[in-house]
């Protein structure tokens, strides 16, 4: 079959104008969700930002103020696009449903989702991990992103095209020392890409998951940035804004050919 060739080649600069996103994990202004929130307005996005502050409490970082996370995601938004919110508990079997309802609710359909949420410590290695720390991070890391994978295949319009981007942690490229349960969890996710993806395509959704690699979100100190240092040839950390370009980029039409893809964005990190 032959197509017509393209003569357009012109750069849409709003390529989600008129587009409703859903991000999960948006609770930190020094987060990859906030920087993808962000960058989905900026490109003409309305954005659902799911959060669940009550773990972020719980971690050496504490938890932001999120009436300023979401100021900062609303000072994107172009035109008459809109910026809603829910707090969710995704370790809870009903919490993925709950917040693609809440997100159709606001904004009468999604277009594309994001998988950001995750699990921080409650860890271990071999030898130390319990059952009950494997189960948790399941449940945050692993489950919670396929059941929102469900939730939106359902709400899906006919005939419309879709994306779903779920994020994983490079642990296939190099070991995760410690984090027995976080590696297992995200290479679940990677581990079913493909077959999401073929299922998903037939229904116009594509699925591709995104490696972020070492991302500075609040936790590089000294001591860290003197050992991994050297295995960054740019000589920096990954910045939230890194991963939040292609997170953004898969999500619009220009990746309509990409599907059932693992892309590690990492700046060239050297294990």
């Amino acid at each position: 079959m032959q197509t017509t060739p393209t003569t357009d080649l012109s750069r849409d600069p709003l390529p989600l104008r008129g587009k409703n996103v859903l991000v999960t994990g948006v609770s930190r202004q020094a987060g990859i969700g906030y920087a993808t929130a962000c960058r989905m307005a900026a490109y003409g996005a309305s954005v659902f930002c799911h959060h669940f502050a009550p773990h972020d409490r719980e971690q050496p970082w504490g938890a932001d103020d999120i009436s300023l996370v979401l100021d900062g995601v609303r000072g994107h938004l172009v035109g008459d696009a809109g910026v809603a919110d829910v707090q969710a508990d995704l370790a809870d079997p009903e919490g993925p449903d709950l917040v693609m309802q809440a997100a159709v609710s606001a904004f009468g359909s999604i277009d594309a989702l994001v998988c950001n949420q995750a699990r921080n410590g409650q860890d271990g290695a071999l030898g130390e991990i319990t059952a009950a720390q494997l189960d948790q991070h399941w449940a945050v890391d692993a489950r919670a992103s396929i059941l929102l994978a469900q939730a939106y295949m359902r709400q899906h319009p006919e005939g419309t095209t879709g994306s779903i981007i779920f994020l994983t942690s490079g642990q296939g490229l190099g070991p995760m020392v410690g984090e027995v349960a976080y590696a297992a969890a995200k290479a679940a996710l990677a581990g079913i890409t493909a077959t999401l993806s073929e299922q998903l395509i037939r229904r116009g959704i594509r699925v591709n998951t995104v490696n972020p690699g070492p991302v500075d979100t609040g936790y590089v100190g000294p001591e860290l940035w003197k050992d991994l240092g050297p295995m960054f040839p740019l000589g920096r950390f990954g910045e939230p804004d890194d991963p939040a370009r292609l997170i953004a980029w898969l999500s619009t039409e220009e990746a309509s050919w990409i599907t059932g893809q693992i892309i590690n964005t990492e700046g060239g990190f050297r294990r």
